[in-house]
């Protein structure tokens, strides 16, 4: 017996070890990968940049340790490819890019037509761009035609149909459960309530929609016909017919494309414009490995803050999905910015859609700060509309892409009023007993009163005119020109220049160059913020937020997660919230 307990805790004290080296292990293999993957790269001359297009386009990568770790993947950061062709287009041993195309989408078109012209202003340099896909989706497709040769597999697919936005709503689903939306809101063409309070689109923003989907699909539609020499009718004539389902032999007859080619002939052609041998390797450079590259840090910098997702008053208690711009981390981080000495100037990246009309205010007031003590100038991404504006009116300078979508200056606060769930169909009775005329504001076992509701329209109209105001001062107009453009409407970014919303179109690079001609700076670099995050908060964020259980809803939820998760976090967030639909659900 006393043989066996020996052999047992030589067993325990083996495993223990076991554990605690495999764990060492582990870390020393995490610390590897992350220096591998921070390390500068490299190049061999005659190198190819592979961009490839599969997945979703964010702002900024969302790669994590757990995602690489699981085989997960990792999102296409809108940042690493912009930087990467910029790398490109300027490096000697870069001879082209390689576009292979997959199962791609992006949150908006504004941002593929920020790569769209990075690739074109590469092509300047005298470099060259092949394209190659399976299937084109309409948005690769979008990017892909501006290569010099565009090249599909024989039993490939285009996907070229249009554009179409198709809001869903939830107003009779609700009242299946008891539940209603009670709102005020300011806004003629404040759309986003509808979702909870309508069962079709109202006429304003039908208006609007039309206009700004004939605008995004005029400008892909423009662009391509300019690349493929084919003229603006044909294309719109295509995308009626629904080409997508045709022969593919079809599509070089109607140059949408230069040749039907496998994948090991199209890197033949490849070899051939780098003078290789059949036998020879292809010098390939991925996205990340290109963002990578060292280059010149001369003259002073400019900070470039990246504000992106809905924006929030701190994370909502935890429960916020995806990225976010939480005022109180992004007000920290713009204070940190003004008093930081070694930066003369700041650009605001900003990709959102809105949130709390408060925390947008509290982030316009940090920048105003901020302003009073070097230039900020914002660049507009796929979105910066209602509360994105409302952050973004104040700088000194906007740039925005032709497509972008802004304005939406108006706001709403949305009440769930679940009195007929309780009361009717779960028989929960209530009683009361109050000091005050008003002492049960709130109460869940009645809708607001005609008086309560007026007390919240007049808190409402005071949001918008606040907003209002903002816009007045930061754009310099009177508080009635704003209010001729105002009401909630929404605004493409080639529009909003003609209205004075905007003061130029272009990309980040154009923001970048005007913050530093506000600065009077000749030589500068760029820095980004915030920081990705280390690897320690890396994997106690995915534990915090990536939860099975959220990630699954995602899935099963798709396009309807956004306005769920809007829902369950409803008594979190503002009353008052300045923002558009939940999913604009353009296909």
């Amino acid at each position: 017996m006393k043989q066996f307990f020996k052999m047992v805790f030589a067993t325990m004290v083996g495993m223990l070890f076991f554990s605690i080296l495999t764990i060492f292990l582990g870390v020393m293999c995490l610390i590897g990968m992350l220096s591998a993957g921070n390390s500068s790269t490299n190049l061999s001359d005659n190198s190819v940049v592979v961009l490839n297009l599969s997945g979703m386009l964010d702002e900024r990568s969302e790669s994590s340790l757990l995602s690489e770790l699981s085989g997960g993947g990792s999102s296409i950061g809108l940042d690493d490819v912009l930087t990467a062709i910029n790398k490109a287009k300027d490096n000697e041993e870069v001879k082209g890019i390689y576009i292979e195309a997959g199962l791609f989408s992006a949150d908006s078109y504004a941002s593929v037509q920020a790569i769209r012209h990075a690739l074109s202003d590469f092509k300047k340099s005298g470099k060259w761009i092949v394209a190659y896909a399976d299937t084109y989706t309409q948005s690769s497709y979008y990017l892909a035609s501006v290569a010099d040769k565009v090249y599909l597999n024989p039993s490939g697919q285009i996907d070229w149909h249009g554009i179409a936005s198709q809001p869903y709503f939830l107003k009779d689903l609700m009242a299946k459960f008891g539940v209603k939306m009670q709102l005020s809101k300011v806004g003629a063409y404040k759309s986003a309530p509808e979702l909870f309070t309508a069962d079709k689109m109202s006429d304003a923003n039908r208006e609007q929609v039309t206009a700004y989907i004939n605008g995004l699909w005029e400008n892909v539609v423009n662009e391509v016909s300019e690349s493929r020499k084919i003229s603006a009718d044909t294309l719109n004539a295509y995308a009626d017919r629904l080409i997508m389902f045709e022969n593919p032999e079809n599509y070089k007859n109607y140059k949408m494309i230069d040749g039907l080619m496998y994948t090991d002939e199209v890197k033949k052609e490849v070899k051939q414009r780098l003078g290789l041998n059949d036998d020879e390797y292809i010098n390939q450079v991925s996205v990340a490995e290109m963002s990578n590259v060292k280059s010149k840090r001369d003259g002073e910098e400019i900070a470039v803050y990246y504000a992106y997702g809905d924006i929030v008053d701190g994370d909502t208690q935890g429960m916020a999905s995806g990225h976010v711009i939480d005022a109180q981390e992004v007000c920290k981080d713009l204070e940190r910015l003004m008093n930081q000495e070694d930066v003369k100037a700041v650009v605001l990246r900003v990709n959102s859609g809105g949130g709390s009309a408060y925390a947008s205010e509290q982030i316009w007031h940090q920048i105003e700060m901020l302003k009073a003590k070097k230039p900020v100038v914002v660049s507009m991404g796929g979105m910066a509309a209602s509360g994105g504006y409302y952050i973004s009116c104040g700088s000194n300078w906007i740039v925005a892409e032709p497509t972008t979508l802004t304005g939406s200056i108006g706001i709403f606060g949305m009440f769930p009023d679940a009195s007929q769930l309780l009361t009717e169909k779960l028989g929960v009775k209530f009683d009361e007993v109050k000091t005050n005329k008003n002492s049960g504001f709130g109460t869940l076992s009645r809708p607001f009163n005609a008086e309560e509701m007026s007390y919240l329209d007049r808190y409402i109209e005071r949001g918008y005119d606040l907003f209002r105001s903002r816009v007045a001062t930061g754009r310099k107009m009177s508080v009635e020109e704003v209010e001729e453009i105002a009401q909630g409407h929404v605004w493409l970014g080639q529009d909003a220049l003609k209205i004075k919303l905007v003061d130029e179109l272009g990309g980040l690079d154009a923001a970048v160059k005007k913050a530093a001609s506000l600065a009077n700076l000749s030589e500068y670099h760029t820095s980004s913020y915030p920081a990705p995050l280390s690897w320690t908060d890396q994997l106690f964020s995915d534990v915090q937020k990536g939860s099975y259980l959220d990630n699954n809803m995602r899935s099963m939820l798709g396009e309807y997660y956004e306005a769920f998760m809007f829902l369950r976090t409803l008594n979190y967030q503002n009353a008052i919230q300045a923002r558009v639909p939940f999913y604009m659900n353009l296909r």
